[in-house]
């Protein structure tokens, strides 16, 4: 699946796509990570080597999927600068079902609009300066889309 997204942003036949890993309340079974656990069961000790392994190769699906974008020449970059990959996982600690503080990646450069190689930590900002909603607006504004709200949020995500 992500040598089809990479293949139809290099051709331009889209620029916009979704996907879906896994659904995490799956039994979705990882023999070839040698994880014995369905996905779901698997989380509820989100620090087990199990599910880090779980967890480390939806990861690496992100990287794959982004060095392919990033070998892939346009303009004066590549597709990977004029694009934007977003990972997040549903949970933050997934034995209390919290999904309160999502981890989140964000890798391209969105064509010059987002500095990059950096790490932007929300943790202490109040509930109303981290809101996920507010990324997508920022995202948003920098593709031309422009919208006084969006779900929950009606500010922008500060520093990105």
């Amino acid at each position: 699946m992500c040598d089809i997204i990479a293949i139809a942003f290099q051709t331009d036949r889209t620029r916009v796509a979704t996907l879906l890993l896994a659904r995490d309340l799956s039994s979705l079974y990882y023999p070839f990570l040698d994880v014995r656990q369905g996905h779901h069961g698997a989380s509820h000790n989100n620090q087990s080597d199990g599910y880090e392994r779980i967890a480390r190769f939806h990861l690496s699906q992100l990287a794959y999927l982004a060095a392919k974008l990033d070998s892939m020449p346009e303009g004066d970059g590549t597709v990977l600068d004029n694009s934007c990959l977003m990972w997040l996982s549903n949970m933050w600690i997934g034995r209390k079902h919290d999904n309160t503080r999502l981890p989140l990646v964000v890798a391209g450069g969105l064509g010059g609009t987002v500095n990059t190689g950096r790490t932007l930590d929300y943790l202490k900002a109040s509930d109303d300066n981290r809101k996920l909603c507010s990324l997508f607006l920022s995202i948003m504004d920098r593709m031309d889309v422009k919208l006084d709200r969006f779900g929950d949020a009606e500010t922008r995500l500060e520093s990105l």
